[in-house]
């Protein structure tokens, strides 16, 4: 029981602040506006962290690399912690079980971009639905519309509704079921 009250804090308190650095990533990358509630929320709650490591991680291109390496450490340090707490020992082949769980740790973020990606999608969606003047609509819209723009190409609207973010959640979708699968084979070799 304390195990899995443990796993159950370790994963809540880690993956939020895998969420939160992810979604900072994807802020700064998709160019979307930081003045607003979220934006402010989410760099509020990550400056500690992401700041410090921009003077040992250099940005790329304008593409904030200390945010997605710290994720993805945080991820990877998790999976650790949680292969300890099952039971796992730490044997002659260090180096190996590093790049195991680091492996694990790209392949979650992926998971969990394409997790952050849905909601984004499915928050966009009711918004254009409901108020599309929102004072949070510029976000969305900035955050989505490099992934729904593809679609909204091949797909015209039907009667002025938008197909495109339904398209875009089955692809998303689809997805995962490969990354799911391919993180249980690299999962499988601890």
């Amino acid at each position: 029981m304390l195990s899995q009250i443990l796993h159950f804090l370790l994963e809540t308190i880690f993956g939020f602040f895998v969420f939160v650095l992810l979604a900072r990533f994807f802020l700064q990358l998709m160019r979307a506006p930081f003045h607003n509630p979220l934006g402010q929320f989410v760099t509020a709650l990550t400056n500690w962290l992401v700041l410090p490591a921009r003077r040992f991680i250099p940005g790329l291109y304008g593409t904030d690399l200390s945010s997605i390496l710290l994720a993805w450490l945080i991820e990877a340090l998790l999976l650790f912690l949680l292969y300890l707490l099952r039971g796992g020992a730490v044997a002659g082949g260090v180096g190996a079980l590093l790049g195991l769980f680091l492996s694990l740790g790209l392949l979650e973020l992926v998971r969990f971009s394409l997790y952050l990606l849905i909601g984004v999608i499915l928050i966009q969606a009711v918004i254009s639905w409901i108020n599309p003047y929102a004072p949070m609509a510029p976000l969305f819209n900035a955050l989505t519309a490099p992934f729904l723009r593809p679609f909204r190409r091949l797909i015209p609207p039907i009667g002025s509704v938008d197909l495109s973010p339904l398209f875009a959640l089955v692809v998303a979708q689809l997805l995962l079921i490969p990354l799911d699968y391919l993180a249980r084979a690299v999962a499988t070799l601890f």
